[in-house]
Formats: structure tokens, sequence, C-alpha cells
């Protein structure tokens, strides 16, 4: 376990700058802080989906996991050279997307972000994962990263896109569908 904090304002970012997990300070606005940071906000957006009251215990115990190695990989982003996340993290997240997409119908149609709380809140998350996948790529063109923590916020985003249409169909029945040219009854 690292040095734990006892007092939480430090005072040595009023410079713009943060510090990484090897003791290197960089501009807040760094690609790495970015691409760190990007994948905590994921996280917090999952913990919102898990606050929301009568989630299943099957996607519950699944989005903990997640958390989880959502914090592994933003520690293996914060220290260069450190890798957390592997391919075995990686075929976890496709097994319970199979699992969960296992009893869905195929998709025929777009469907819109909505279809209850929940359903709503890990579609947040899963664009919130896909810009953290943008983050780590735009990262990836200039330093050395582990390819594994890209397929895995890949997937990721795959995987809160299945347990969205789970919930939206036990919350309503159905997704929320997008429909092409759709009228607005006002017009």
């Amino acid at each position: 376990m690292g040095n734990r904090l006892s007092k939480i304002y430090t005072r040595t970012g009023d410079d713009g700058t943060t510090g990484l997990g090897d003791g290197t300070r960089t501009p807040k606005d760094d690609a790495r802080v970015e691409a760190y940071g990007t994948v905590d906000e994921a996280n917090s957006a999952i913990g919102m989906i898990l606050a929301c009251a009568d989630l299943p215990d099957l996607v519950a115990s699944c989005l903990t996991r997640v958390q989880h190695d959502l914090f592994d990989l933003g520690g293996e982003l914060c220290l260069p050279g450190y890798t957390a996340v592997g391919a075995g993290h990686v075929q976890r997240l496709e097994k319970q997307l199979d699992g969960f997409n296992a009893d869905l119908p195929p998709l025929k149609d777009f469907i819109l972000p909505g279809g209850g709380q929940a359903a709503s809140a890990c579609h947040l998350a899963r664009t919130i994962c896909r810009r953290a996948e943008r983050r780590v790529m735009t990262l990836s063109r200039t330093e050395q990263l582990n390819p594994e923590g890209l397929k895995y916020l890949n997937r990721l985003s795959d995987l809160l896109f299945v347990i969205a249409r789970v919930l939206a169909r036990r919350a309503q029945g159905q997704e929320v569908l997008w429909q092409r040219e759709h009228q607005d009854a006002d017009t």
C-alpha cells in the first residue's frame, strides 16, 4: 500500500501541475492526466449506476468488479511503465458481455440513451468510457502503453451498452428506439 493521506490538500498543485505515481510533476492538462482522469470519471459514472435502486445482483457485482479494474487502469496510466490490466481482464468482460447479451433480441434499430434511471446512467457511463478510450489512444501516440488498457475500455463500453439494454427492458419492457423521421406532435 502506498502513502496514506492524512491531509487532503497539499497546495502542490496550485501551480497547475500534478504528481504522477513515480513522483514526477506534470501539467494538469497533460495527455496522461487527461487519460487517467477520464478513466476516473468513467468509474464515478459507474458508481452512479450502482447507486440506482433495485439493480440486479448480477449487474451490481459485475460493475463493482469493473470499478476495481478501472481504479487499477487509472493507476497504470498514472505510473509510467506500470502494468495492472491484462488479457484476462478483457476476457472476463467478453464472457460477461456474452452472458448479458444472450437473452436480448438482435438489434434492428438504433437505441436512444434512456429506458429508466439505471439504463440512462449506464448509457452515460458508456459515453464517458468511450471518451476515456479516446484519451488513452491520444496518449498512446506519444508514449508506450499496455495495449490491454485500450482493449479493456473498448469492451467495457460494449458491456455498458448491453447492460443498459438489459436494464431498460427490465424497467420498461423495451429499449427506447430511434425513429428515423420522428415527427413531434406539435409540428
